[in-house]
């Protein structure tokens, strides 16, 4: 085993069934390591230090090492891409319900799948393809349209919105889905990409953003809006419609760090100020709702649909449908200090 830790080492914990056998490795200890866990098997023909896979994230990090593993048993030159390539760039990913490695190499647009592998046909140019962590793969523009164009909505509203958080500009990612006009699905990647801002702050925002603009209401709508409150610290609202604002919340800032959450004070603590925050809110002016992670999705979204509606629709008859110009005022000067 020594031998074939050796190349493990160079390989980012991967060996090869090859490798393997050239190590020393007989077969019947290569079945008994695996039996065991002190190998797992990532693909067909490839293994991975079993250690290393289980403290690996299981989103990001285990799809980067499948990801080596599949360019190692190729036999022609890929270029990493969409959800791969989106990991290696470290975007905020939506992952879709059946993630394969993604990978392209030039030609007429079309894919198919083996073993787990997304093969994928399709134009680029040489300005497209990026070194990241060792690895040629499509820069962040190409991969976000190109996750758009693969799986649509929500999938690629969150890359895109990923995508400008990075510092990728409209026009970047407009001009990356230009060569794309009369391909399969295009329409999936402009809808995205018109979507796509800046400010969202994780995945969970784009989605309570697309949550909220399915409301159909006639508002105007900011993000990250700013206000002002009684002792003079600020409150960043995540989304706001007209004098109404909604929060997406996640159980993550309840749950202390020490247990992988993000909460540095005791949930009661955590709870209090948020209330206290809420009240301050109200006293300017301003209605609130709170998002969760399941109104995202079937059967529980018909249902947030209705209860936001209804919040908006107290809050507008209570303040109104437009922000006042006092706090548009004031939230300009904020993000002007804020550098936002």
């Amino acid at each position: 085993m020594h031998k074939a830790r050796i190349v493990m080492a160079s390989q980012r914990g991967l060996l090869t069934r090859s490798q393997a056998l050239d190590a020393g490795l007989s077969p019947t200890t290569i079945r008994h390591l695996i039996r065991t866990g002190s190998l797992v098997i990532v693909r067909r023909g490839v293994y991975v230090d079993g250690d290393l896979w289980r403290s690996l994230d299981p989103y990001r990090e285990q799809h980067q090492l499948r990801t080596r593993a599949a360019l190692m048993m190729m036999r022609r030159s890929w270029v990493v891409s969409h959800d791969s390539a989106g990991h290696e760039h470290e975007l905020d990913l939506l992952l879709p319900p059946e993630p394969h490695v993604h990978i392209t190499r030039p030609g007429w647009p079309k894919a198919w799948t083996e073993y787990g592998v997304k093969h994928h046909l399709a134009g680029y140019s040489d300005e497209e393809v990026v070194q990241v962590n060792g690895l040629e793969a499509h820069d962040i523009a190409r991969t976000a349209v190109d996750i758009a164009r693969e799986h649509g909505s929500p999938y690629g509203e969150v890359a895109c919105d990923s995508a400008m958080r990075k510092g990728v500009s409209r026009s970047a990612l407009e001009a990356a889905f230009e060569r794309m006009r009369n391909w399969p699905y295009v329409t999936r990647t402009r809808g995205a990409v018109a979507f796509a801002r800046p400010g969202s702050g994780s995945v969970a925002e784009t989605l309570g953003r697309i949550l909220v603009e399915e409301l159909a209401i006639e508002a105007h709508l900011e993000i990250q809006f700013p206000v002002r409150r009684a002792d003079g610290s600020v409150a960043w609202l995540d989304i706001v419609l007209g004098c109404h604002g909604f929060e997406v919340d996640g159980k993550g800032k309840y749950i202390p760090v020490t247990d992988g959450g993000l909460a540095t004070q005791p949930p009661f603590e955590v709870l209090w100020a948020e209330k206290r925050r809420e009240r301050d809110v109200h006293r300017i002016g301003l209605g609130t709702s709170r998002i969760f992670w399941e109104d995202f999705w079937l059967p529980r979204r018909h249902e947030a649909l209705r209860r936001l509606r209804s919040d908006y629709e107290e809050t507008a008859a209570r303040f109104g449908t437009r922000l006042p110009e006092r706090l548009v005022r004031e939230a300009r000067e904020i993000r002007g200090r804020a550098g936002a």
